[in-house]
């Protein structure tokens, strides 16, 4: 694609972004997008088709991008040294990342629009909550073999973890507006809370440790 192609593109998707979250999904339309961002209606259904697909775009572009900003470079968390800092480190910043006003607004007008278009709810999941799980049972899987957690299933054990940050934060901020985001503080605070209750429940037996292996 020519780069004046991509800017066109990427300004159709800012102003259609600023629309959906002030207005909501329904009052917008390709001709208000159109009108704002300066391209011609025909050039905007060329790029995306429809509206929906432009939405869809959007949805996927902004949660592809919030998971590189917390894992790009991949986070490298070595079981022998200090695993839980670590750990933090990287909850903090994907908490962070998730409660952002335009994220937080996305996934609203997303729930929204499940009854008519489950693709875009699909789309999110899939890119973001379905990405980071992944992710953090791979660290937990790691932990175990190293013998800091007893998790027989890292995956189960990483969604668990998962939604020990986000669970509270995030029904808050989705029901409560804007207004409801925690501060930096509230972040690290949930975040620290969740790690210990983690690592408590899930350390190792003693009796595990003098065996020097963990059952399966």
């Amino acid at each position: 694609m020519r780069p004046s192609s991509l800017q066109k593109r990427e300004a159709a998707l800012r102003a259609a972004e600023r629309q959906f979250l002030a207005t909501g999904y329904e009052s917008v339309t390709m001709d208000s997008i159109a009108a704002e961002c300066g391209i011609a209606k025909q050039t905007l259904y060329s790029h995306f088709g429809s509206k929906r697909a432009l939405f869809l775009e959007l949805v996927t572009a902004e949660t592809v991008g919030t998971r590189r900003t917390v894992l790009s470079p991949a986070p490298r968390i070595d079981p022998h040294d200090e695993p839980r800092a670590a750990l933090r480190e990287l909850l903090v910043g994907q908490l962070e990342a998730v409660l952002t006003p335009n994220i937080v607004g996305l996934r609203r007008l997303v729930i929204g629009e499940l009854p008519r278009s489950p693709e875009l709810a699909a789309a999110l999941y899939e890119h973001g909550p379905k990405r980071a799980i992944a992710n953090l049972a791979g660290i937990v899987a790691e932990l175990q073999s190293a013998g800091v957690l007893r998790a027989a299933d890292p995956e189960r054990a990483a969604a668990q973890l998962n939604w020990m940050v986000m669970g509270e934060p995030l029904n808050r901020a989705m029901m409560l507006g804007d207004a409801a985001l925690p501060d930096r503080a509230e972040i690290e605070a949930q975040v620290d809370l969740a790690l210990e209750l983690f690592f408590e429940g899930l350390a190792p037996h003693p009796a595990d440790e003098s065996a020097g292996a963990l059952p399966a």
